[in-house]
C-alpha cells in the first residue's frame, strides 16, 4: 500500500509530464503544475527541490519509458551477432513511433528540447543518458576499424540514433500531407531494415 507522500509525488509527476509535453519546459509554470496536480507548492519543493529537479525527474522517467519498450536490454546486444544487434538497436529506437498515450507525451517532451533546449537536459545527458550512449558507441565500434578515435565512434553512434529520432520527433508531421506516411508495425519493420542497411554500408565504407 503506497504512502500518502508517494501518492502526492506521483500526482505531481503525472501532472508535470502532461504539461511539459503540452507546453515545453519554459512555458510550464509551477503554478500550473500545482493546480493540475491539486497539491500545494511546498510539495514540489519537498519532493523535487523545485522546478528544475522536477523536470530532471520527468526526463529520467521519459527516457526510461523508451528503454522499457519491448523490454529492451542493452546488455543483450553484446551477446548477439553484430548485424542482429544493430537491427535490434535500430528497431528499439523506432518503437516509439507506435506508442500512444504516455509514451507519446515523452516524445513531445524531447521534441520540445530540440526546439528550445534546457540546461536541465544538459545535466541529465551527463548522468542519465551517458550509459546508453556508451552502449551505442560500443555497438558501432564492432563495425569500425580498431584505430577509430573515440570522437569518431561517438559521432557514428549519434548519427545512427539521429537517423531514428528524426522520424520519432516528427511523427505527427510525417503522418500528414505532403508526407502522409502510414505508420504501423509494417512501416517500422521496413524503416528498421532501411536504416540498418544504410548504417551497415556507411560503416563498411569507413574501413
Amino acid at each position: 500500500m503506497s504512502r500518502p507522500s508517494d501518492h502526492t509525488r506521483q500526482q505531481i509527476l503525472k501532472a508535470a509530464i502532461a504539461l511539459f509535453a503540452e507546453r515545453g519546459y519554459d512555458a510550464t509554470s509551477i503554478r500550473a503544475i500545482v493546480a493540475k496536480a491539486r497539491v500545494n507548492q511546498a510539495a514540489i519543493s519537498y519532493h523535487f527541490k523545485g522546478k528544475e529537479g522536477l523536470y530532471g525527474e520527468v526526463l529520467k522517467v521519459a527516457f526510461d519509458g523508451y528503454l522499457r519498450l519491448d523490454t529492451f536490454d542493452l546488455e543483450t546486444l553484446k551477446e548477439l551477432p553484430r548485424e542482429e544487434a544493430l537491427r535490434r538497436f535500430v528497431h528499439q529506437q523506432l518503437r516509439p513511433l507506435l506508442a500512444r498515450d504516455q509514451v507519446s507525451r515523452y516524445i513531445k517532451i524531447f521534441a520540445w528540447e530540440n526546439v528550445r533546449p534546457s540546461k536541465v537536459l544538459t545535466n541529465f545527458v551527463k548522468t542519465g543518458a551517458m550509459p546508453f550512449l556508451a552502449s551505442a558507441i560500443e555497438l558501432v565500434r564492432r563495425f569500425l576499424p580498431p584505430e577509430t578515435s573515440e570522437q569518431d565512434a561517438m559521432c557514428a553512434a549519434l548519427s545512427l540514433m539521429g537517423q531514428c529520432s528524426v522520424f520519432v520527433r516528427n511523427r505527427e508531421q510525417f503522418m500528414k500531407p505532403p508526407f502522409s506516411l502510414k505508420i504501423d508495425e509494417a512501416f517500422v519493420a521496413r524503416l528498421t531494415d532501411l536504416i540498418s542497411e544504410l548504417a551497415l554500408k556507411g560503416m563498411a565504407g569507413a574501413r
